[in-house]
């Protein structure tokens, strides 16, 4: 279906409609199994859990005003919309790519600079219910109520629950930077950082992945929910070509009305094999001066962007322990003075210190000249929004992009003066192995 308006382009003349039902809960990853791209899966630790398919209405935007263009195209489209309200409302799912500047190539073919998708039909899962929204762009209320009635129907076909299968299995693997370039740069990038020029900034590698058998990445997502019950996870497919996919365990940003709510999230060791041994490293990390640098700059970052929008409040530091690897972490809120949008706040956040570095133009000149590959999504913003301009983003790390028997995998480290390379290069390794594992079979 034609998109009511693409970023920067004319708006057409559309009604968005839309309509909801309480449903029977069922098996999500049985719905994505059944629908072609576009597709979005979205899942938040807190309990909200939506998948998306088909397409009511796509925004798209490049460019510095990417999220910008999208905001103001978004309104444009939900001006005259009839829609439910609550849990059950619209939202359009997508995010952008990590440089504004971004040219879809392989692997990151159909991810333009920035794309936001409004599902066909959409459904949500709360603790209270699970409800089904079919959406149309016509303004037909006669046909939206005919789409609902057979979604419905096609929901009631589908089953409770939906066995895992088997991973696709990995052929081979290899990195797409080798550890002397990766050596290299990062001690490139300390010499930068000693001449004053460069605080800190985040280097990242790819690994290439051939796979025994076609991705089923909600499958693939599942064996993920399991391992990582306490991070995000998403799914943004624009195409049949490949979908982005990952279980970040750092929010970008969540915004309900006034109230904002985003953390720092910086420094990584691994877990210890006994609970003494765990909160040993844990202690490592909060004693740790190079760590506490590097978390230090983030959350610093991320109050002086906030600042000028509202009343920041920054909490206590702590630990974020996950399966593999533990954080550490500071929530940030902040409460702002004005009307905003999530966009308005993504755009002023990303890139954090966390993925990017500081100063943040300098940095960035330091990953294009350092990375051996293209970073597309990875490390940007992905999530949702509303009508009213609320949604939640988390930070696309912990993520690969994957269709057919390929996969691409990311990762990053913070490189500050004392970074050493062989360490930093094993770090990246535990930051590949969450995906990695989802995708690999038991021997």
């Amino acid at each position: 279906m034609e998109s009511p308006r693409q970023a920067g382009g004319d708006p057409a003349e559309t009604t968005l409609v839309a309509r909801s039902r309480e449903v029977p809960d069922v098996s999500f990853r049985a719905f994505l199994a059944g629908r072609g791209a576009p597709r979005v899966h979205w899942a938040a630790p807190d309990g909200l859990e939506v998948v998306g398919a088909g397409e009511a209405a796509r925004l798209t935007g490049e460019g510095a005003e990417r999220f910008e263009a999208i905001r103001d195209a978004a309104e444009t489209t939900f001006e005259r919309a009839g829609m439910p309200d609550g849990a059950a409302r619209p939202r359009f799912f997508g995010g952008g790519a990590f440089h504004d500047d971004h040219d879809p190539a392989p692997p990151w073919e159909g991810f333009p600079p920035a794309t936001f998708v409004l599902p066909r039909i959409q459904l949500v899962r709360t603790d209270e219910a699970t409800h089904l929204t079919v959406a149309r762009c016509d303004g037909d209320e006669a046909a939206l109520a005919r789409d609902l009635d057979a979604a419905a129907a096609e929901i009631d076909d589908l089953p409770a629950m939906r066995p895992v299968g088997e991973p696709p299995g990995v052929v081979a693997s290899r990195r797409t930077t080798t550890e002397a370039e990766w050596a290299a740069g990062i001690e490139a990038a300390i010499e930068r950082i000693e001449q004053g020029d460069l605080r800190k900034v985040v280097l990242a590698v790819a690994l290439a992945v051939t796979l025994e058998e076609e991705v089923v990445v909600s499958d693939t997502l599942e064996r993920l929910r399991r391992s990582y019950p306490d991070c995000f996870r998403f799914l943004i497919q624009p195409s049949d070509e490949a979908g982005f996919f990952g279980v970040p365990p750092e929010r970008l940003v969540r915004l309900d009305g006034d109230h904002a709510e985003t953390e720092a999230l910086a420094g990584t060791v691994a877990r210890g094999d006994t609970p003494e041994e765990d909160a040993a490293l844990a202690d490592s990390l909060l004693d740790s001066e190079k760590l506490q640098h590097e978390q230090a700059l983030v959350a610093e970052a991320i109050e002086e962007h906030l600042a000028p929008l509202g009343e920041v409040t920054v909490a206590e530091q702590g630990v974020r322990k996950l399966a593999t690897v533990q954080h550490l972490h500071t929530p940030i809120q902040a409460d702002l003075d004005g009307d905003a949008h999530v966009l308005d706040l993504v755009d002023a956040l990303h890139p954090t210190p966390a993925v990017g570095g500081l100063p943040p133009e300098t940095a960035e000149r330091v990953i294009r000249e350092t990375e051996t590959f293209e970073r597309g999504w990875y490390a940007a913003p992905v999530g949702w929004f509303d009508a009213s301009g609320d949604g939640e983003f988390a930070v696309g790390i912990r993520s690969a992009v994957a269709g057919g028997r390929r996969a691409t995998l990311f990762a990053g480290n913070g490189i500050v003066a004392d970074s050493d390379p062989a360490a930093e290069w094993e770090e990246v390794g535990l930051k590949l192995e969450p995906i990695l594992a989802a995708l690999e079979r038991e021997n």
